[in-house]
Parts: structure tokens; C-alpha cells; sequence
């Protein structure tokens, strides 16, 4: 089933996702509740981060032309396209893969700090806010990924995309995975088809006691700098031991394409 993907985002609306509409009143009131919390949450940080942020959007300019944030195409709730909203860490008049490898040349100086320290993800707290994202949710996708997985999102696509989840936590050094010679075919081939089954996981079995451990294990893998493992079966976190090769998932081997857009 493909979804509209130009309606518009209805940020207040509170509808039950399709993946827990046979729970009852409970699921009713868990997603109200996750809402309510996210807005809190969000406002708050905005709140207290406002001098951080403002400080970085000055640096930003100053590091390199060009505005300070930078808004990316993506497919959130039900298939809505919105702009998710990021520091800007590319020169401004970049170009090449949707996607960003280690060593990216398009990076200016202060964007590969903000890129490695995930501070660029910041802004999307005026994204949760609005209600087009919410704090803990599958990545949102580049429209034209989401495209080639279409049957795929039809899942994932029934809650909010997320500042921090499963595949978010698990790939997390995602740009020291990518091949540099062709990122855009290895993300499609070997990474994506593991997000998407960590994603649909998330929307299927997501609670708010999920969305805690989730936000505990994203401190630790951000600020404590810890190699956090998710379960591909049940989604269990955990501190990784070793090294994990991402294979391919499956046999979802979908076609290249390439869009010129800042890296997620």
C-alpha cells in the first residue's frame, strides 16, 4: 500500500497508529500520553538550549557562507513529506550522495564536530514540537528510499519518526560503515533492510517503557561514547562487545539512486 506523500502534516492530531488500534483504550491512552510527554520534553530542552543553539547557528556562519540550519525531505506519520530540520554542517553549495562516509569532503570544519557529536540532530526538537517527529521513533527516510521500500514503511510508517531509536542507536557510526566508493548502494543493499526490520519492530511492539530504554541507552551511546548493540529479533539493547558485520537482511535488494541533499 503506498501513501500520499504530499498531505499535509497535522501536527496536532493524536490518531491511533494502525499497528495498535486493536489494544483498546490503553493504547489510547499511550499515545496520548507519548505525545504529551514529547511535547514537554522537546519545549523544555528548546527551552534551556536556546543560548546553545543560537551560539552554534553564529559559529556555523561564521565557519563557512551559508544559513545556519539546513532542512531535509523526509516521510514521516502516515506518509506525510515534512522538513526535518538539522544544523547545517556542509558548505552550503555541496552536492553529491544522500548520504555521508568517513572523511566526507563536503563537511566544513565545525559540521564534522557537529556530524560526529550528533549535535546537529539538535533541532529536531522544534520538529517533535510541531508533532511531525516525536523523541523516540523509526529514522525518517529520504523520500526516495522510502520509494524503493514502499510495501516495507507501510508498518513504520504508523507512528512518529524519531530524533533517537533502534536503528538510530545501531547505527550510529553509520559513516564509518558506508563503502565511500558507492555509499548510496551499500546503504541500500546492506544497511537499510536492517533498519527497516529494526523499525518495523519498533512500531509493532513500541511501549513506553520501550521508548525509556531506548532514551537511557541513546545517553550512552552519545555522551558516555558507548557501542550500543540492538537485538535484530527482539530489539534488546546492549553494550557491544565486538565487532558486528551488517550483512545484507534477507533478499530486499532494491535499485540505486542517488539525490543530491545533506547527509542524515
Amino acid at each position: 500500500m503506498r501513501r500520499d506523500l504530499h498531505d499535509d502534516p497535522g501536527s496536532g492530531s493524536l490518531s491511533l497508529p494502525g499497528v495498535m488500534a486493536g489494544r483498546g483504550f490503553l493504547a489510547i491512552i499511550d499515545v496520548t500520553v507519548k505525545r504529551g510527554l514529547d511535547v514537554l520534553a522537546a519545549a523544555a530542552l528548546l527551552v534551556l538550549l536556546a543560548l546553545p543553539i543560537a551560539l552554534i547557528v553564529v559559529l556555523i556562519r561564521i565557519d563557512s557562507p551559508g544559513p545556519g540550519f539546513y532542512r531535509c525531505r523526509r516521510i514521516g506519520f502516515r506518509g506525510r513529506e515534512f522538513k526535518m530540520l538539522k544544523f547545517r554542517k556542509m558548505h552550503d553549495d555541496a552536492e553529491g550522495p544522500a548520504l555521508t562516509t568517513k572523511g566526507d569532503a563536503r563537511f566544513t570544519r565545525l559540521g564534522r564536530f557537529l556530524a560526529n557529536s550528533k549535535l546537529d540532530e539538535v533541532p529536531q526538537l522544534w520538529n517533535v514540537v510541531k508533532g511531525q517527529m516525536s523523541l523516540v521513533g523509526p529514522r525518517p527516510e529520504d523520500p526516495s528510499f522510502v520509494e524503493e521500500w514502499a510495501d516495507a514503511y507501510d508498518t513504520i510508517l504508523e507512528v512518529r519518526p524519531g530524533v533517537t531509536g533502534l536503528s538510530q542507536i545501531a547505527f550510529a557510526k553509520e559513516s564509518e560503515i558506508l563503502d565511500p566508493e558507492d555509499s548510496v548502494g551499500h546503504y541500500l543493499t546492506s544497511i537499510l533492510p536492517q533498519k527497516v526490520r529494526m523499525d518495523q519492530l519498533y512500531a509493532r511492539r513500541r511501549s513506553l517503557l520501550m521508548d525509556g530504554r531506548i532514551l537511557a541507552w541513546t545517553v550512552a551511546a552519545v555522551l558516555l561514547r558507548r557501542s550500543v548493540a540492538v537485538h535484530r529479533e527482539t530489539g534488546r539493547l546492549n553494550v557491544r562487545r565486538r565487532r558486528e558485520s551488517f550483512e545484507p537482511v534477507g533478499s530486499m535488494q532494491p535499485a540505486v539512486v542517488r539525490q543530491p541533499v545533506e547527509g542524515p
